[in-house]
């Protein structure tokens, strides 16, 4: 798993209160959290578990600013500069305040907005954090209850890539998914608009598969059959036009493991989307070679690799095709 140094640029927290039968109102801070290691942990706990969290959706923000306002926020702040962090986030926590009203959500929580730098990529999180009563042993060893923060729950976090926004890229935001209900406030309060082309994440499903193989340091024969079981599986989704489930994947290909093929599938900036149709013509790299030249195409299956039908000679740089067809032989002999 590649490891990401996270830096805190700006951490807030805020809070949401929120009953079933009452409407939501907010607690705002006026400053800054100070960075300190608790502060710093928590931030690091939480970008850990969000990127192991299966289930997220992704996207861009949507057009209409007028009722879906993020992107402008986030504008003022970073291009207009006329508004600074706190400020950005205490207006977050409006927009946050009316779609909880509006969802009529049953519980509140404190509220994390937190800047970070991850390596070079520059982001924006917000999670809703809950508290729940754990057990602990105190100095003289008296059991005692403990609030702390139930990172275990879980059910409400969301990303956005900053810098992949700047540049225009096509999806900068992801959020988790969970319940149906949260996820559709939350991504309205994020503003963000689904965007997931099924070609591209088959595409990087596939380099996330070859990817796995080679930091796992597959054998070959165990590569093919990874390849085969993951070709089979995903067209066969294909075919019957139905959703992947990440986790679905991991544990059909890597049975073993599944948690270390779950982990590849979100790890990175570029991790994988869930719930699309794999597209059947991507899925073909998977078990077959394809490459062409000025002067020839060629195409094979991987397999035949490990059976000799083809070989590749590096000193030589040549490709060796045996057991060629009659219609072939006969075809070259009159040239």
């Amino acid at each position: 798993m590649t490891q990401i140094q996270h830096t805190i640029t700006d951490l807030v927290i805020h809070k949401l209160n929120k009953d079933e039968h009452r409407p939501a109102s907010i607690e705002l801070r006026t400053a800054a959290c100070a960075q300190t290691e608790a502060a710093v942990s928590l931030v690091e706990r939480l970008c850990r578990l969000y990127r192991e969290r299966p289930g997220k959706g992704y996207g861009k923000f949507e057009d209409d600013e007028a009722r879906f306002p993020m992107a402008g926020y986030l504008r003022r702040h970073l291009v207009e500069r006329d508004i600074d962090f706190i400020t950005l986030t205490q207006l977050m926590m409006q927009q946050l305040q009316q779609r909880g009203d509006e969802a009529q959500l049953t519980a509140g929580g404190f509220v994390l907005v937190a800047r970070i730098l991850e390596g070079q990529t520059d982001c924006l999180w917000v999670a809703l954090l809950t508290e729940t009563v754990g057990t602990a042993i105190d100095r003289q060893l008296n059991i005692a209850d403990c609030v702390h923060l139930d990172f275990a729950n879980l059910r409400v976090a969301g990303r956005i890539d900053i810098s992949a926004w700047q540049r225009g890229d096509e999806r900068y935001i992801s959020f988790l998914k969970g319940r149906a209900d949260v996820a559709e406030y939350f991504k309205q309060f994020l503003g963000c608009s689904d965007v997931v082309i099924a070609l591209k994440e088959t595409q990087k499903l596939v380099q996330t598969l070859n990817h796995f193989a080679e930091t796992e340091k597959l054998e070959p024969p165990v590569r093919d059959e990874l390849m085969e079981r993951a070709h089979l599986y995903l067209d066969e989704l294909g075919e019957s036009g139905a959703p992947l489930s990440l986790d679905s994947v991991a544990r059909e290909l890597w049975p073993s493991a599944p948690e270390r093929l779950d982990q590849a599938f979100s790890d990175g900036a570029a991790s994988v989307a869930n719930g699309f149709v794999p597209d059947r013509r991507a899925l073909r790299p998977l078990v077959r070679f394809k490459a062409s030249a000025e002067q020839w195409k060629l195409e094979f299956d991987r397999s035949s690799l490990r059976s000799g039908a083809v070989s590749y000679d590096k000193a030589s740089d040549t490709l060796v095709l045996s057991n060629l067809p009659d219609y072939l032989k006969r075809m070259l002999l009159e040239e």
